[in-house]
This record gives C-alpha cells, structure tokens and sequence, in this order.
C-alpha cells in the first residue's frame, strides 16, 4: 500500500473535515416557520412599521406578554407625548408592574437608551418606539429589539443590521372583531414573505 504524501494527506483530511461539515449540515434543522413569536424571531434587531391605524402596538404588545409568561423582563422605550394605554395592555395579559417605561423626546436618546438596556444583558425584550426613520441602530446583545416605524412598506427598512421587519395590517373581519396581521417583507433567516396574524375585537386605545 502506498503511503500518501505530505500534501496528499492533507488533502485527505479537508475533504474528511469538509464531508464531516457537510453531513453536520444536512442533519441541522431548518430555521422554524415563520411565526411573529419571541420564540421564532429569537434574539435579533427587528423593525415592525406600519401607517396610521395600522395594529403595530397590539402586535408589539403579542411579544410582551409571550416574554413576560417566559418569566424574562421586557422594558419599553418611547416618546414623552406617545404612550400605550395601559387598560388595554392589563386587559390583554401583561403585567403593567413588571413593564419599566423610558419615555425621551430625542429619538438619539431613546437610541442610547435601548442600546444600554441590551448591553446590559437583563432584558428578554426591547420595545423602541422610534417613529422617525433613523440610521442609527441599538444592537440586540441575546435579547429581542423590536423597534416600530411610522411608514409604507415601500420605504427601506432601518438599516443592514435589521433581521426581520414586518409591515402591520388591520383587516376588519365585522361584527367588531378584525385580523392584526404582520405582513414580513426582510427576513434574513427564512426569507420574506411569510405571513402572520391574530383575531381579536378592537379595544378602545391600542392602534
């Protein structure tokens, strides 16, 4: 038997090593149908944007109480003149208690603000109501950052950093109940164009 030369033998052993890549590869699961859960979009910068009426709140809200029954703290950052109503969150299944509000004008200070929180490494979810369409993004560090836009699903997304954004819908479905529906238009891990949504009937406050 011949013995492999030096260079031979190491090409031996990349095309083990890739063969042994590539059967890990194959055995690994593909990414988990697309869902707008905690426990499907995990730990990444997502934006959900949506025009007036649209139901981003109630769907922002979907991920507050999934987090908060997983027993991990969640902290919304916000404008000082925009807030949620707080009845309709109580109503809903959230613990007003646990729920830390930030409340800054300077869209850079709500910016700051999440940044620290996600450094911070304490915070399953993030909330950043930011509105104003700006480049400069906090960084999830292993927590939810879901940041909501006031625009079209025309308009870009926030940056290269957003994993998954999402365009909010309200579909009225009579008799006062409608579909908040999540429309993805970016999803860097499953790609876009999945769909998701709730049945509800309206509250008084939560757009």
């Amino acid at each position: 038997m011949r013995v492999a030369n030096g260079k031979t033998a190491a090409d031996l052993r990349a095309i083990a090593s890739g063969s042994r890549a590539w059967a890990q590869r194959s055995r690994m699961p593909s990414p988990a149908p697309g869902r707008w859960t905690r426990a499907a979009l995990g730990s990444c910068l997502a934006e959900l944007s949506g025009g007036a009426g649209a139901p981003s709140l109630t769907l922002a809200c979907r991920l507050v109480r999934e987090v908060q029954r997983q027993g991990e703290p969640v902290a919304w950052v916000t404008r000082s003149g925009s807030v949620f109503y707080p009845p309709d969150l109580a109503d809903g299944g959230i613990d007003l208690a646990a729920l830390p509000v930030i409340r800054l004008d300077d869209a850079r200070d709500r910016l700051r603000a999440a940044d620290q929180l996600a450094r911070s490494g304490a915070f399953g979810l993030l909330v950043l109501d930011l509105v104003e369409d700006d480049p400069c993004l906090a960084i999830a560090h292993g927590a939810l950052v879901l940041c909501l836009t006031m625009k079209t699903e025309r308009q870009p997304s926030l940056g290269s950093l957003v994993t998954v954004r999402g365009q909010a819908r309200r579909i009225r479905r009579g008799d006062g109940r409608y579909a908040c529906r999540v429309e993805v238009l970016k999803d860097k891990r499953r790609g876009p164009g999945w769909t998701d949504e709730e049945h509800q009937r309206g509250p008084d406050g939560v757009r």
